[in-house]
Formats: structure tokens, sequence, C-alpha cells
């Protein structure tokens, strides 16, 4: 009976002792979770860049004085330029103003219709584009639309069947429109790469063509419209946004 008493008496303080040193330990302390950081792109900021690639642009060529039809065809070949914008973003949206300046190659013939034997040619060597953009970016990647003023400097001219010369316009520089939309993606805090296309309104205007023996024609109409396929690559000043969310 003096042993059953001894062990329920240890029993009761092995547990009093138990339960106070539970209440003595101190409560697990509790951390805030780390605010979740995410990088958003800018697209604000000024950038200077090079694109290269390909365009065509049409001559319709007419006699319009006693209607007559000489040839339709098209121009094509390679240009390479430069760009200067500056780009501002308020949340998704993106507005900016761009200044174009290309050299080119896009030269095409055919044969004249009214003189057999003869042909004509033209080629386009130098457009400017300066237009404005709204777009809309998912972080690094946007997507706009441009449009402003154009400048063309091509000249026309009449080959007789042995290949010379027998009329051309001389260059000459000629205002339009022109409208285009484009997909660009930021690949680090500066470094852009897109593809853009681009259509300049020009439309046939009346020419004066001047022999090599100096006299002077009017009444002609020739031209028309150019299209350009062009890839770019822009370096811009700035860098991305961290935001905490």
């Amino acid at each position: 009976m003096k042993r059953l008493l001894l062990a329920t008496s240890c029993v009761a303080i092995l547990g009093s002792a138990c339960s106070a040193s539970a209440a003595d330990l101190a409560a697990r302390p509790y951390t805030k979770a780390p605010a979740v950081i995410a990088t958003v792109y800018d697209w604000s900021g000024f950038y200077i860049g090079i694109n290269g690639g390909w365009g065509e642009s049409g001559d319709h060529r007419t006699f319009d004085t006693v209607p007559t039809f000489f040839g339709d065809y098209k121009a094509n070949g390679g240009t390479f330029g430069g760009q200067v914008g500056y780009r501002w973003q308020s949340a998704g949206w993106v507005f900016g103003l761009e200044a174009q300046g290309n050299w080119a190659d896009f030269h095409g013939s055919s044969a004249n219709l009214f003189v057999p034997g003869a042909s004509i040619r033209s080629k386009l060597d130098a457009f400017g584009l300066f237009t404005g953009q709204v777009g809309y970016a998912w972080n690094n990647v946007l997507l706009y639309v441009k449009g402003g003023a154009s400048i063309t400097n091509r000249n026309y001219e009449f080959v007789t069947a042995a290949g010379a010369l027998t009329a051309d316009t001389g260059y000459n520089t000629r205002l339009g429109g022109t409208v285009g939309v484009g997909l660009e993606y930021g690949f680090t805090p500066n470094w852009t790469i897109g593809v853009e296309y681009n259509h300049i309104f020009e439309n046939r205007h009346g020419a004066t063509f001047t022999t090599p023996g100096g006299v002077s024609a009017t009444g002609f109409s020739v031209g028309g419209d150019t299209d350009l396929i062009l890839g770019r690559l822009n370096y811009k000043w700035g860098g991305p946004v961290i935001a905490k969310y």
C-alpha cells in the first residue's frame, strides 16, 4: 500500500513538472511571407536603331493628253536605314513619335506596250517616314500601329529597244502619307527587336519627261503606292520598373 501511494505521488509530481515546463516554452514566432516582386518592362524613353528589309513600288504609266497606256509593273528590292524616336507608357498603353530614313534599291521595268521593242523602267533610291504610334504592351511584347507623312525619291524612264535612254523625269521628291503596324520584343531592358509593315500612299501623279537632247514633254502620269516589310533593332535609354504585388 505504501508503494502504491509512493508511485501515485511520483506520477503526480512528474505531471506537474511537465505542465510547468510546457507553459514556460516561448510561443513560436510568426514570420510574414516575403512580398512577391515582379519585373514590369518599361517602354518609355528615347531609342535609336537600324532596320532592313524589302519593298515594292508600283508604276502605272500613261499619257493622258491622248489616252495611251504604256505598261504596268512592280519595282522591288532591298532597303536599309535607321530610326530614332521617343515613347511614353501609361499602364499598358504606349504612345510614340518616330523619324525614319532609308536608302533603297527598288527597281523594275516592263515592255512599252505602245512602242514595240522599247521599255519603261523606274527606280526608288530613298524614302523617309515621320509617324506617330499607338500601341499596347504585354510586359516586354509591344503591338502598335503607326501613321503619318512619307517622302520618296525616284525617277521614271523611257528606254529604246537598243537600251538607250529616250527620256526620264530625273530623280524627284514627293510627299505622301503612310500607315503601318509593328510587333516588338524587348529581350533585355534596353535592347528590342521587331518586325514592321508599312504602306506608303504615293498614288499616281503627273510627270514631265525630258529627252537627252533637252526637249521636255508633259501630260504623262506615273507611279503608285509602296509596300515595305522591315526587321528592326533598337537600343533604348531606360530600364524595367520593379513593382511589388
